[in-house]
């Protein structure tokens, strides 16, 4: 471990280099890596979430990393379950001296370990889904304004994803999250910050190079399995669309631009979460994302030198 902090944090939005940068450090630092994505818990979902296992090598030495392929696809993987998953891997860690590196793109799956959040599990209402059955997705959007202001949209999506948070507010609204104890980690945080112009020529070209290595293949094999269409459209922005497409509701010319148009929009909503990470209190130290790797590295080395002299 580092003096002065239990762990590193490298956050960023989509395309901007923090996978990279995290195994860098972790190779640097003696550390494994501990995603923060949503959806890279999926098996098989490779192309799509942008997982680049190759990244974890560093001149021919893997860096381990956790929290990647741990859960079916057509499953529900949750705040809870990745908190608590979490913890079991940050327990590890911490008992063999080895330092974690959070890294990702979920602001909500980052700022629930930051801010140590205390989750209750939500299971299935029967009787709140029934109520809710029948009602469009503008119906059940404000329903849930009712609750929260919406931070995060993709939480209406679609009507599955609306229904479920609804389902969760409404749990919390009448259970009361007591006593789940959460560790304090001193972590130093490190953003990547992306020119915005430079973010949304890499978000098209990255786009298109997948969709050449076969992304579309990877959600027709999914379907192949036998998951459902709305199972895979919930994972939103690729499995949205190319799910769209497959089953006939959009033309390839029109599942490509609007997806494009969509994780853009994706970019510009994490930018937006980062950004009210630090009015709720969390320091994010910002590093230029044209700087080279080993610059970048340093730089997050003179920020723990820099805590320790200030110590």
């Amino acid at each position: 471990m580092i003096r002065d902090y239990d762990m590193i944090a490298i956050l960023g939005p989509t395309a901007s280099g923090k996978t990279r940068l995290a195994v860098a450090v972790a190779d640097r630092l003696g550390g494994n890596v501990i995603s923060a994505d949503s959806r890279q818990v999926y098996r098989r979902m490779d192309i799509g979430t942008g997982k680049d296992l190759n990244e974890y090598v560093v001149d021919g030495k893997s860096i381990p990393y956790h929290l990647i392929d741990i859960a079916e696809p057509g499953s529900k993987y949750n705040l809870f379950q990745y908190q608590s998953d979490f913890l079991e891997v940050y327990a590890d860690l911490l008992s063999r001296n080895v330092l974690p590196v959070l890294c990702g793109g979920s602001g909500l799956y980052l700022e629930s370990i930051l801010k140590g959040y205390r989750l209750i599990p939500v299971p299935e209402n029967p009787e709140l889904r029934q109520s809710l059955e029948g009602k469009s997705l503008a119906e059940l959007t404000e329903i849930l304004k009712s609750y929260k202001q919406l931070h995060n949209t993709t939480d209406v999506d679609t009507v599955k994803r609306a229904v479920r948070a609804i389902e969760i507010e409404e749990c919390y609204r009448q259970t009361p999250v007591e006593g789940k104890s959460f560790p304090h980690i001193r972590t130093l945080v490190v953003g990547v910050d992306i020119d915005r112009e430079v973010r949304r020529s890499r978000i098209s070209d990255r786009l298109r190079e997948r969709l050449a290595n076969g992304m579309v293949e990877e959600v027709q094999s999914l379907l192949d399995e036998g998951i459902a269409p709305a199972d895979l459209e919930y994972y939103g922005l690729e499995y949205k669309f190319v799910t769209m497409y497959l089953t006939g509701r959009l033309a390839y010319s029109d599942m490509v631009k609007e997806l494009e148009i969509a994780i853009h929009q994706f970019a510009k909503r994490q930018m937006t979460w980062f950004r009210g990470m630090e009015r709720r209190g969390i320091d994010i130290h910002w590093i230029d994302c044209d700087k080279s790797l080993p610059d970048k590295v340093t730089e997050i080395e003179n920020l723990i030198n820099m805590s320790a002299h200030e110590c």
